[in-house]
C-alpha cells in the first residue's frame, strides 16, 4: 500500500484553512505554497528578497520531515503579485536550486495577504531505497548511486576533535528540522569549528559528525546556552535513543575523484 502522511509546519493558516504544509505520497512529495511566513512567530518581512530566504527554510524543514532535500526537487512555481520582486529573488533561489535545476514556472498573481510578496510551491522525489539497502539506479552502467550528492568534511592535520552523535528520533518531530538548521548556522561562530558530516540509514538511525580544531572550541559547543536547550528538548521530544562519542583523532587523510581534465589528487595528511 502507498504511504500517504500529511507533514505540518505549525502555521495557523494550515489549522483554519485546512491544509497541509507537503503531503507525502509514497516517493513524491508535494509541498503546499510557502510563504515568507516565519512560523515560529507568525511574522513576515517587508523584504521580498528575506521573504523568499524565509519562504526556502520552510520548504526546507518540510523536505527535511520527507526523508528528502532541495536536491530531490524536480519541479518548482514561484507566484508573486508584482514581477519587478522576482529578478532581486534569482541569487537566493540559484543558491537552491543551481545545481538541481528542477523545471519552474512564474505565475504573476495576487496573494492571499498584501504583506505576501513571494509564495513558493516545490514537488520533489524522494529516495527510497529497498529495505536496508541503498538507492540503486536503472542504469545498466551504474547499478549503485548515491541518494544525495555530498562532499564530506576535509581532512584536517590532526590532532583535533570529533564528537559523533548517533540517535533514533521519536514521531514527534515538531520544531526539530528548525531548531536544527539554527544550531548549525550557530555552530559555525564557534571559533576551532571545521565542520560537520551526515548520515541517515535506512533503518532511521541518524549519525552526526563534528570536527573541532581542540577541545576548547569543543566545550565551548557543549556549553553553550542555545545547544544546551536543544539537548532538553531532544531528550524530553524528539530522541527515542542517542549515544554521543567523543574522540581525539590523531591521522587524517582523504581523496577526492577529479573531475573530467583533472587529475586525481589524494590529500596530503595520514
Amino acid at each position: 500500500m502507498t504511504e500517504r502522511r500529511a507533514i505540518l509546519s505549525g502555521s495557523t493558516f494550515e489549522e483554519q484553512i485546512g491544509y497541509a504544509r507537503a503531503v507525502v505520497d509514497g516517493d513524491r512529495v508535494h509541498v503546499s505554497g510557502t510563504t515568507g511566513f516565519d512560523y515560529g512567530t507568525m511574522t513576515i518581512s517587508d523584504d521580498v528578497v528575506e521573504q523568499a530566504e524565509q519562504c526556502l527554510r520552510n520548504i526546507g524543514a518540510a523536505l527535511a520531515e520527507a526523508g528528502c532535500t532541495f536536491s530531490d526537487v524536480v519541479r518548482v512555481r514561484y507566484l508573486l503579485p508584482d514581477r519587478a520582486d522576482f529578478e532581486p529573488c534569482w541569487p537566493v533561489l540559484r543558491r537552491r536550486f543551481g545545481e538541481v535545476r528542477p523545471a519552474a514556472t512564474m505565475l504573476v498573481c495576487g496573494l492571499a495577504d498584501p504583506r505576501m510578496k513571494i509564495e513558493i510551491e516545490v514537488e520533489a522525489r524522494r529516495p527510497i531505497p529497498p529495505h536496508g539497502g541503498v538507492a540503486t539506479s536503472s542504469r545498466p552502467e551504474a547499478s549503485v548511486v548515491p541518494i544525495v550528492p555530498v562532499v564530506p568534511v576535509e581532512a584536517y592535520e590532526p590532532p583535533y576533535y570529533v564528537a559523533v552523535f548517533a540517535a533514533v528520533r521519536t514521531h514527534d518531530q515538531s520544531g526539530y528540522h528548525e531548531t536544527n538548521a539554527r544550531l548549525e548556522d550557530l555552530v559555525k561562530d564557534v571559533p576551532g569549528y571545521l565542520g560537520i558530516d551526515h548520515a541517515q540509514t535506512p533503518g532511521g538511525l541518524g549519525i552526526t559528525v563534528g570536527y573541532f580544531r581542540d577541545a576548547d572550541a569543543l566545550t565551548k559547543w557543549r556549553t553553550n546556552a542555545e545547544h544546551r536547550a536543544a539537548q532538553q528538548r531532544g531528550r524530553a521530544d524528539w530522541y527515542q535513543s542517542y549515544t554521543l562519542h567523543v574522540a581525539k583523532a590523531e591521522r587524517s587523510h582523504g581523496f577526492t575523484r577529479a573531475q573530467v581534465g583533472d587529475q586525481q589528487r589524494p590529500s596530503a595528511l595520514r
